[in-house]
Parts: structure tokens; C-alpha cells; sequence
């Protein structure tokens, strides 16, 4: 098995003689732009990377161009948390928050559902564009982690059964001129039981064949779940240093895990940061208002509007004489 060395990717396996399949997902760079340009407090940032995983997980088994959106919204601290995933291979998120709400948190259980998130739900979108319907599936939010929320998210929507891990933090590294550097790190790995794979899913083009497929039930008797077991226990036993640490390869990884199985890696897929942000598409929104509601979202400081992207924090400004013509009319 020959290992990748860079990080940001994704790689599918399957473990030999097992209806079990799975990803590792391994995000440096992208993780660490993401989580950096809002300076979001620790809390924030450990939910926010957990749900940039997830997003790049599932995500990257769409068939078909398109957008995965994995959203949680709660009466919690952390209002919003949206993390997003564009074919072939693009991510972005963030996160709406109460910042004295989060510092005040409890430290022992600050990275918990209940604590940060509160009562609320996980939804997951798939969206192909204009012309097609979009899908959603959405979940309460359930126990303490987003695993949980994601493991009863299959459980209950999809009857798949799923494992999943994930790990989130920072590492420091020293610059070649000797200088410090903390960077964010996030990897997660999941292996799903795929018993007669393909006959739903595949039949609604909803998932990549390689990756997913639709479980009525356990036909394969004791064997199938003595099987599921066995790489579920094997899966739980992942270190959080293990899915972040960047001298260990996914393939290393899973070698530790399933060697004595054997484990078949299929070809990596890059993931990058990307925004779809851009000056057109803001104004393209505030076409849509009258002049009169231009003028109240102008700021008294700079005489502008400005609009500020949630994601990669682009700012754009705009005059309002630029955008409307006198009288009230929209500029078309």
C-alpha cells in the first residue's frame, strides 16, 4: 500500500472480506485557514473543525457536482454551526456564536452538545443546483458530540450502521527560521456496515457507489455481524493523536487498524479551501432592494454599504448612487 505524504485529503478503503467500507479524512492547512481568519474561541473551534470533517466525509461520496451542507442550529452559545462541501473537492465554514456565553462554560464540558449547542437540530443538504430538488435530512441534536448526533443521524434516516471518529487541535511547529508556529489539525475516520450494497441508493444516484449504499437489514446473519463488530471495536481504539498527527499517513493509520483483515485503499481525493463569495454576487443581492433600504444599511463612518462574507471574511463595499438610480430605481 503506497502511502500519500500530504495533507488535506481523503481516502476511501474497504476491508477485505468484510461488507464494511470507509473513509479517513486528514485536514491540515485548509483546517487551520478556516478556524484562524475569525480567531474563533477553542470551544468554537473544536465544533467548527469536527463539522469540517464530517462535511468532507460525507461530502466527498456525492455522485454528482454539487454541494454537501452539514448544519447544526441551537438555543446554545454556539447558535450556527455550517460547514460546507463543493465537488470535487472544496470546504468552507463557520460559526455564529454568544462569545461571553462560550468563556463562561463550564470547562470540564465545553466541548459538549448540551453546553454549547443546547437543544436544537443537525440537518445535512444536498443541493445539485437550481433545476434539480434539494435533499435534506435532519436530526435532533443528541448526545454529547456531533459524532453522536451523526452516528444517530444513519441510524435513523439512513438504517445504516456507523462508526465514526474524530479528532480536532493544535499542534506547534518551528519555522525554518526557528520561530514558533500553532497550526489547527483535524482528521476523523468512519466505516459503515454496506450489506448488499447499491440496491437504494444507487437506484436514487444519491451517493457515489463506492462509498455508500442503502442497509434493509443484516442478511448476511451472524457472520455479517460478527464481522461489523470486529471492525467497529477495532475503529473505537483510534487515539485522537492518531487522525491528527501528521507523521502518520491514513494508510498508516489503517494498516495499524485492520492489517490483520486487510484493508484495500482506493485512490485519495484533495480537498482545499474555497469560497464562493464574490463582489458580483453581493451586489447582485442588493439589486434587489430598493433605494430607500440601501440608504439605512449604509455606515455612518465610511458613507458605504458593507457587506462582510461569513466564510472566508472578504469584505466588499459598495456606494449607494452605484447601485441605484435616483428616484428609488433599482440599477438593472
Amino acid at each position: 500500500m503506497r502511502e500519500t505524504t500530504q495533507d488535506d485529503l481523503i481516502l476511501p478503503f474497504q476491508i477485505e472480506g468484510m461488507d464494511v467500507r470507509g473513509r479517513v479524512v486528514r485536514l491540515g492547512p485548509v483546517v487551520d485557514t478556516v478556524l484562524k481568519q475569525h480567531d474563533y474561541p477553542g470551544p468554537v473551534s473544536q465544533l467548527l473543525g469536527e463539522a469540517l470533517v464530517l462535511a468532507a466525509m460525507l461530502g466527498s461520496a456525492l455522485k454528482f457536482e454539487g454541494t454537501f451542507t452539514l448544519q447544526t442550529k441551537g438555543d446554545g452559545p454556539v447558535r450556527l454551526l455550517v460547514a460546507d462541501y463543493v465537488s470535487p473537492g472544496e470546504v468552507r465554514g463557520y460559526a455564529s456564536f454568544d462569545r461571553d456565553a462560550v468563556a463562561a462554560a463550564d470547562e470540564s464540558a465545553r466541548y459538549s452538545i448540551p453546553r454549547l449547542l443546547g437543544e436544537g437540530y443537525l440537518a445535512m443538504t444536498i443541493d445539485q443546483g437550481p433545476d434539480t430538488e434539494r435533499y435534506q435530512g435532519i436530526v435532533a441534536l443528541t448526545g454529547d458530540t456531533l459524532v453522536d448526533c451523526a452516528e444517530a443521524y444513519f441510524q435513523q434516516s439512513e438504517q445504516i450502521a456507523t462508526t465514526i471518529r474524530l479528532a480536532v487541535g493544535r499542534i506547534v511547529l518551528r519555522e525554518p527560521g526557528g520561530e514558533r508556529q500553532e497550526s489547527w489539525r483535524a482528521g476523523g475516520i468512519m466505516v459503515q456496515h454496506l450489506p448488499d450494497a447499491g440496491a437504494a441508493m444507487r437506484a436514487e444516484q444519491r451517493w457515489d457507489d463506492d462509498a455508500w449504499a442503502d442497509s434493509e437489514g443484516d442478511s448476511g446473519g451472524g457472520q455479517e455481524r460478527d464481522s461489523w463488530n470486529r471492525a467497529r471495536l477495532l475503529l473505537e481504539t483510534v487515539e485522537a493523536d492518531e487522525l491528527t498527527d501528521p507523521t502518520i499517513s491514513p494508510e498508516r493509520l489503517l494498516y495499524r487498524l485492520y492489517h490483520e483483515d486487510g484493508v484495500r485503499a482506493f485512490s485519495p481525493r484533495d480537498i482545499a479551501f474555497g469560497c464562493r463569495c464574490s463582489r458580483e454576487r453581493v451586489e447582485a443581492v442588493l439589486l434587489q432592494y430598493p433605494r430607500e433600504t440601501l440608504e439605512e444599511m449604509v455606515e455612518e463612518d465610511s458613507g458605504r454599504i458593507v457587506a462582510r462574507c461569513q466564510f472566508c471574511d472578504s469584505e466588499y463595499a459598495f456606494e449607494v448612487d452605484a447601485l441605484a438610480l435616483p428616484g428609488g430605481a433599482v440599477r438593472q
